[in-house]
């Protein structure tokens, strides 16, 4: 359900209030006053996406204030709603020094107010550092080495697997580039826009995987490219082809990918080191 952006928004008649907020007009002018000052002045100090900062969480802050009652565990709740949608631990500090100096300053005119990260109670600080931290190190202990969006392995995944080729050649006394090459495959998707981007990368995730079904390493390179690992058994080239004809029959099914350059197909020689080979996908990606 939609949460006003801005704090100059008036709520709609039956619109979603805040859970524990009173209902008197003056406490829910009160409301819109402080989330209005705090959002203002967490922008001024470096709030980077104006459209991300308003959620339920925030309200259900902004009631707890007004009350005059603890704030402790609506802190915490917001704190780990901004560690869901991506926010570091410094953005969510700045945001709090400013919502703490709007209450400090009642008087300050819109907001405008002078945040210091080091000036805050170090209760607000503590219960919200935690909460931030709580749900960071679960999301980082359950970090996923698949694409969302192709369903590919990502290039950490690549690296790591890589690294286990570059160990077997060295024991066999071999070179890597003798056993193994790379397919990069990418999309000149400057001329397409919205959900066309994706479908696009979709599609060509898909032609990969139906023409390399032997077990080959693919994954996602970056936001336009795609590589996999190939042995050198002699039915590269023809493997190639093979993935020129599919891919171009499935770009060919959404008519708003027509203008678009055809998808771009290199043989890639690895590198002599697994150094040299993540150096080499670091290129790639941004090639």
């Amino acid at each position: 359900m939609d949460v006003p952006a801005s704090g100059g928004d008036e709520p709609r008649r039956g619109s979603w209030r805040p859970r524990g907020a009173l209902t008197a007009p003056e406490t829910d002018r009160s409301l819109r006053e402080l989330r209005a000052k705090w959002r203002t002045a967490s922008l001024a100090s470096g709030w980077r996406f104006p459209s991300d900062w308003a959620l339920p969480e925030v309200d259900a802050v902004c009631a707890a204030a007004i009350r005059g009652g603890a704030t402790e565990v609506p802190l915490a709740g917001l704190a780990r709603a901004r560690a869901a949608a991506g926010a570091g631990l410094a953005e969510v500090l700045t945001d709090l020094a400013a919502l703490h100096a709007v209450l400090s300053d009642p008087d300050a005119e819109d907001g405008f107010v002078s945040p210091d990260v080091d000036a805050l109670p170090s209760r607000m600080l503590r219960v919200t550092a935690l909460a931030w931290a709580d749900v960071a190190m679960d999301q980082l202990a359950h970090l996923e080495v698949v694409d969302p969006l192709t369903g590919l392995p990502t290039a950490a995944y690549l690296r790591t697997r890589l690294d286990e080729i570059y160990r077997e050649a060295a024991a066999g006394e071999r070179a890597v580039g003798e056993d193994y090459t790379l397919l990069v495959v990418g999309l000149d998707l400057s001329t397409v826009a919205g959900w066309h981007r994706a479908t696009g990368m979709i599609l060509l995730a898909e032609a990969l995987r139906a023409v390399l079904d032997g077990g080959e390493t693919i994954a996602s390179l970056g936001p336009s490219t795609l590589v996999a690992v190939l042995p050198r058994d002699g039915q590269i080239t023809s493997r190639a082809i093979h993935l020129r004809r599919a891919l171009h029959e499935r770009l060919s099914v959404d008519s708003q990918l027509d203008g678009m350059a055809g998808p771009r197909i290199r043989l890639v020689r690895l590198p002599g080191t697994h150094h040299a080979a993540c150096e080499l996908l670091h290129r790639l990606a941004r090639s």
